[in-house]
């Protein structure tokens, strides 16, 4: 028996790197999945991965723009329409990972991507599935951030405020929604193949980060990151509220 059986998720973010990973496990631990992502053909490859494992959860693909209001009460109709209830909302999905600028380039326009694409539909999510958490007393809400949103490294100005933004979110639903049987925890991850490009400079990036990680290499959305994150999802973090989770090697120690 899973620790998710019977649990019904949406998960947004489900195309790649961690979000991928997360909706495998949530499948294997005998939750259904409504995953959302733009790249629906990569969705379909999701749900065709979790077959082929026999994982006993469902994975629904739904096409879907963080930025457009409409997707985002698209992705929950699906949900209430398929199972009758929500019970995880994990927010994974972050927009304009690949246009990282320093401070004195960086535009109102690019910072308005990073908060669309990031803590803006993040909060938009949570308001939308509070009722029905509020109804059944009971939700797991799982936020995404990053090292970039405590860190002083210097660049990924956009990225890091928006990733800050996400943090507080997560200390203000916490503090809001623990009363209606509600907890929020957030998880910063060191994934490979997560933020980092292809190019020479990304490539040096990527290359330093093993370098400083104590444990010397970067870790894999499935088999490293996943598993924290269900137990995020699942009835046994019913105590765990408000709490931000380092899930890096030790990158980011964040004590």
């Amino acid at each position: 028996m899973g620790i998710l059986e019977n649990r019904k998720a949406i998960l947004v973010g489900a195309s790649s790197g961690v979000g991928y990973g997360c909706a495998l496990r949530f499948a294997e631990e005998g939750a259904d999945v409504v995953a959302g992502a733009r790249r629906l053909e990569r969705l379909e490859e999701l749900r065709a991965d979790a077959q082929k494992r026999g994982f006993p959860g469902k994975i629904i693909p739904v096409k879907c723009d963080v930025a457009n209001e409409t997707d985002l009460d698209k992705i929950l109709n699906v949900t209430i329409k398929e199972f009758g209830k929500v019970d995880i909302l994990a927010c994974i999905a972050q927009g304009g990972l690949y246009q990282q600028t320093y401070f004195m380039d960086t535009t109102p326009e690019l910072a308005e991507v990073f908060y669309k694409t990031g803590p803006i539909y993040t909060m938009r999510m949570i308001q939308k599935c509070m009722p029905y958490f509020q109804q059944q007393h009971y939700g797991r809400i799982i936020t995404c951030a990053s090292g970039s949103g405590v860190s002083n490294t210097p660049g990924f100005t956009g990225y890091a405020m928006a990733k800050a933004a996400i943090m507080a979110i997560t200390r203000k639903a916490s503090k809001e929604f623990g009363k209606f049987g509600v907890v929020t925890n957030c998880f910063l991850p060191v994934i490979k193949n997560d933020v980092f490009g292809t190019d020479e400079q990304s490539a040096a990036a990527e290359k330093a980060t093993i370098a400083y990680s104590p444990v010397g290499r970067l870790g894999d959305a499935y088999e490293d990151c996943s598993p924290v994150v269900a137990f995020m999802a699942s009835e046994g973090a019913g105590y765990m509220n408000g709490q931000f989770i380092g899930v890096c090697g030790g990158v980011q120690m964040l004590a």
